[in-house]
C-alpha cells in the first residue's frame, strides 16, 4: 500500500511510526497512508481529508494528489490532514466505515463527523470553501479576527 507522495511530513505532531515532524514551513502539509491510523487521534486537532482510490494509478487520485500539493498553505491554516488509501484489499477501519468506490474525497470535520464526499477531484479553492463553511471554523475565523 504505497503511495507516491513526494511529501510526507507532519507539522503538527509526530503519530507514531506514520508520521515525521518538521519545522512548519508554509508549503508543508500533513500527508499520511491508512496504515493503523485511528480518526480519534485527529478529533479537535485537525480536519481529515481522505483520499480514496483503488489504485495509486487512478488518474482521479493522480490528479487528486497534483491539486492538493500546489496549494498546502492554505490546507495548512485550516489544519488539514491528508490521508490516503489506495489499498482496497487492506479493507481499512475507515474504508469499511465510508464504503468508497473506487476514487472518492471526504472532508472530516474535527469533530469527526463526515462534511462532505465527493466521487471526483476537487480543487483547494473548494475544499477550503467548504471548510469555512463549518461552524467551528467560522467561530476560529471570528477568534483570529478578534486578536
Amino acid at each position: 500500500m504505497k503511495t507516491i507522495l513526494p511529501l510526507v511530513i507532519a507539522c503538527f505532531f509526530a503519530t507514531g511510526t506514520v508520521a515525521q515532524t518538521a519545522e512548519s514551513e508554509p508549503s508543508e502539509m500533513l500527508f499520511l497512508e491508512i496504515d493503523e491510523i485511528d480518526l480519534n487521534q485527529f478529533k479537535w486537532k485537525n480536519r481529515p481529508v481522505v483520499v480514496f482510490s483503488d489504485s495509486e494509478n487512478n488518474p482521479a487520485f493522480i490528479e487528486q494528489m497534483r491539486l492538493l500539493r500546489e496549494r498546502p498553505e492554505e490546507l495548512l491554516s485550516r489544519d488539514v490532514v491528508v490521508i490516503t488509501d489506495t489499498d482496497p484489499d487492506a479493507q481499512s477501519e475507515l474504508r469499511r466505515k465510508l464504503r468508497p468506490r473506487d476514487f472518492m474525497l471526504v472532508i472530516i470535520a474535527k469533530d469527526g463527523g463526515v462534511n462532505l464526499r465527493k466521487p471526483f477531484p476537487w480543487d483547494v479553492r473548494e475544499i477550503t470553501r467548504t471548510i469555512d463553511k463549518m461552524p467551528l471554523r467560522k467561530r476560529e475565523i471570528q477568534q483570529q479576527s478578534n486578536r
